[in-house]
């Protein structure tokens, strides 16, 4: 006798993806954009401005560009990758989309948070400063980010966007979120810009 849809459904290994936010300093979108294409089948992006079909948030009021943020890209996804570069720490716009990321209320869950290092970084680089925060815990080993270096499969990344995910649940209490937000953008540490 054949199965129906639904034995069929049960008993399979589809995994649903997460809607996941990626935050980055634009002059790493290459290596964003290979992102996206080598694990889009693992989750499903949400991303400001990396091909000319996106939009970027064109202003410096911080509270416009948070509430468009959250309106646009951050509504209805639960997980924040910020992909993690040489001027990445030092981005005002990182800082905004980390701190909306972070936010939590009454009716407001906080979205995951996990940084991955983009390839040429290696093993390391300056955080940035609201990421730092969340990932070194002053309440032992715990902390609401995962930091990691760039996935080298596919499942890796998959389970490092559950434990993200999870997380919002059972590590929400840890996160800081009361940093002043940055006004305008810091000097690299790596490359000597502000811009």
């Amino acid at each position: 006798m054949g199965k129906s849809i639904g034995d069929l459904l049960c008993g399979s290994t589809i995994q649903s993806r997460r809607k996941c936010f990626i935050s980055y300093y634009r002059g790493d979108s290459a290596y964003v954009d290979r992102f996206v294409r080598d694990f889009e089948d693992v989750f499903i992006p949400k991303l400001i401005g990396v091909s000319s079909g996106d939009d970027f948030i064109n202003s410096d009021d911080s509270d416009y560009v948070m509430s468009k943020i959250r309106e646009k890209y951050l509504g209805d996804s639960t997980v924040t990758i910020c992909l993690l570069g040489d001027c990445t720490h030092s981005r005002c716009f990182i800082d905004w989309e980390l701190k909306a990321s972070l936010r939590q209320g009454l009716y407001e869950m906080p979205n995951g948070l996990l940084g991955i290092l983009l390839p040429y970084k290696g093993n390391e680089c300056h955080l940035p400063s609201r990421f730092k925060d969340n990932h070194v815990s002053e309440k032992g080993n715990e902390s609401y980010a995962i930091y990691r270096a760039y996935p080298t499969a596919k499942e890796i990344l998959r389970q490092w966007i559950e434990a993200a995910f999870q997380k919002r649940e059972t590590h929400a209490s840890l996160i800081t979120n009361t940093q002043t937000m940055m006004k305008n953008n810091k000097k690299c540490s790596v490359h000597d810009i502000t811009h």
